[in-house]
């Protein structure tokens, strides 16, 4: 065999191979999934175990889409949303911090209120104090012993203790009871207070203390002393994605509803889908 002909035997042998290589490599490649659009869902504390759930569903059926839920008081995440935070959609324990966002310039896009919760009482599931409406002849300061404060998120801007603090003055508690709160960051800190023996009392929502074993319900405080504990859902920003679109509809469908409901929150009335 002459020179030339070794070589070219020895190039085409080469070349063979690297396109066998080339076609497994892009055999593999084929077989790999593609990468899943990730929808971010800024959402009150108190909706994590019930938006977890949801999201789990959404995602077994939608196995292209990873959703990626963010939880703390409604404050502390418009306050994230408006500094520009890669947020899709916002869930609000409130109004008041959803309006807050869109006067910072945010779009809101199919905003509509999805769900209601109510407020109530609670103490470690050991307390032997026995059930308590709190109302204008059931002063809530004689359950406290000397020392002892009332668990509440914080009155200055989350939205579990600003309803809480319109009940308290609703029910003309508000001025005995202020020097006595414990003021947490959201609403499942001032759950785990209660849960922690650190207050014998605290003032959640009742979907807050239905996921706990660890506290119980002492009663609901009258929805008129207090404005309705609705949250409102929105798109953010001015070209959604078509998978937060789609996933914001299917949050307002009887299939999420009833997840949300299993864990204690109502229907708004207004929580149709927006189209």
């Amino acid at each position: 065999m002459t020179v030339f002909a070794s070589r070219f035997a020895f190039f085409s042998r080469s070349l063979s191979a690297l396109g066998r290589t080339a076609l497994v490599a892009g055999c593999c490649l084929a077989s790999l999934p593609a990468m899943a659009a990730t929808v971010q869902v800024y959402a009150a504390a108190s909706m994590a175990d019930s938006l977890n759930k949801a999201a789990e569903r959404y995602e077994q059926q939608h196995p292209d889409v990873e959703i990626k839920p963010v939880y703390a008081s409604s404050s502390t995440l418009a306050r994230q949303i408006a500094a520009g935070a890669n947020a899709a959609i916002f869930i609000s324990a409130d109004q008041q911090w959803m309006d807050w966002l869109g006067k910072q310039g945010v779009e809101l896009n199919q905003r509509a209120d999805l769900l209601s919760n109510a407020l109530v009482l609670i103490a470690p599931s050991n307390s032997r104090q026995e059930a308590f409406v709190p109302d204008r002849d059931h002063p809530l300061l004689p359950l406290l012993g000397e020392k002892e404060r009332l668990s509440v998120g914080d009155p200055s801007h989350v939205p579990a203790g600003i309803y809480a603090k319109a009940a308290l003055e609703s029910l003309g508690q508000w001025q005995a009871l202020e020097p006595r709160l414990a003021r947490a960051s959201d609403v499942r800190g001032a759950l785990a207070m209660v849960e922690q023996g650190e207050a014998p009392l605290g003032i959640v929502y009742g979907t807050d203390a239905k996921v706990s074993d660890k506290v119980k319900t002492l009663g609901t405080f009258p929805a008129s002393s207090h404005p309705p504990v609705t949250y409102p859902v929105a798109l953010i920003g001015n070209a959604p994605s078509d998978e937060a679109k789609a996933l914001r509809k299917w949050l307002a469908e009887p299939e999420a509803m009833n997840i949300f409901t299993t864990y204690g929150f109502e229907a708004a009335s207004d929580h149709d889908a927006a189209e």
